[in-house]
């Protein structure tokens, strides 16, 4: 199952795409259709709030398909991100991959590069932009944005404390971020929020893969290509902290809840680790993938 948020007739619904991923199903209208009811709500939260019991809804929507299930085609609609607007700050991991670890401290002693604890820092939501949203150049203080493709994860029930061999109870699905960094500012700056944070620089989806139909995600291809040049080739599997430890970690001190967001880190290949520099240029195209999720594009502000 990929659920999506889509706008048409500037409206915002929610949706699942349907098996051949050309066209989406509005929930509502589906659940009416098949089901005779109405007690699938209209926002990404709200389905999230719902936990198995939303899922269980349209796992019988997507069972009873067919020529009269409403359905519209990709093209009619405009795809936002899964979640535009996420409750809290998404949490963000860095140095996360071995190769980025040494490329961004520039050495090739992992024994100095690579954190023994997970590097943990957040986006705020307004970071959150969709697949085709444009994103801002904010030209009036940097000169050096990054990319950097990344697995998130969507928390799908409370979690605290919880141990890692239970981390996937509370995981709901994964999809696309891009976490767009000023690097300029990120330097200046002894956190990372100012070169992390600024507006639009968390594109996010396209979708939310629900975790059924991704059994293991630390064995997925991930890759980031800019104006078709492919900068990023890399493999969740390479991940120095795994996903459960990242929930164990964060849930030893914060509440998780539905909808919050984990952003895994990248791998290689980012702009600040090439010499020189291959940082990002107004008007560049970066189209990011990850394999079973999809594909995740955003253009930089002209």
């Amino acid at each position: 199952m990929h659920f999506v948020t889509f706008e048409v007739n500037g409206k915002a619904e929610i949706g699942v795409l349907s098996p051949d991923k050309e066209f989406v199903i509005p929930l509502q209208a589906a659940e009416q259709l098949t089901c005779g009811s109405t007690t699938l709500p209209g926002t990404m939260l709200e389905l999230l709030d719902q936990g198995d019991a939303a899922v269980a809804i349209v796992q019988k929507i997507i069972a009873k398909l067919d020529a009269s299930c409403p359905k519209l085609a990709l093209a009619e609609v405009r795809i936002l991100a899964p979640i535009p607007r996420p409750r809290k700050n998404i949490f963000c991991i860095g140095k996360n991959y071995v190769e980025h670890a040494l490329e961004f401290e520039k050495t090739k002693d992992a024994s100095v590069a690579v954190p023994k604890v997970p590097v943990i820092f957040s986006k705020p939501p307004t970071c959150v932009v969709g697949t085709g949203a444009i994103v801002k150049n904010h030209s009036h203080m940097t000169s050096q944005i990054d990319y950097e493709v990344e697995l998130a994860v969507v928390i799908g029930k409370k979690a605290s404390r919880v141990a890692k061999e239970e981390a996937y109870d509370y995981v709901f699905g994964y999809t696309i971020m891009n976490d767009v960094s000023a690097r300029d500012l990120q330097k200046a700056h002894s956190q990372w929020i100012m070169g992390k944070g600024p507006d639009t620089f968390a594109p996010l989806g396209p979708s939310i893969v629900h975790k059924s139909a991704i059994p293991n995600p630390h064995d997925l291809f991930i890759k980031c290509a800019i104006n078709g040049e492919l900068r990023q080739n890399g493999n969740t599997k390479d991940m120095v902290f795994d996903i459960p430890t990242l929930i164990a970690t964060l849930s030893s001190v914060v509440t998780l809840e539905p909808g919050d967001i984990i952003a895994t880190g990248t791998p290689a290949g980012v702009g600040v680790g090439f010499n020189p520099p291959k940082f990002l240029n107004p008007g560049d195209e970066m189209r990011l993938e990850i394999e079973n999720i999809g594909v995740l594009v955003n253009t930089i502000e002209k």
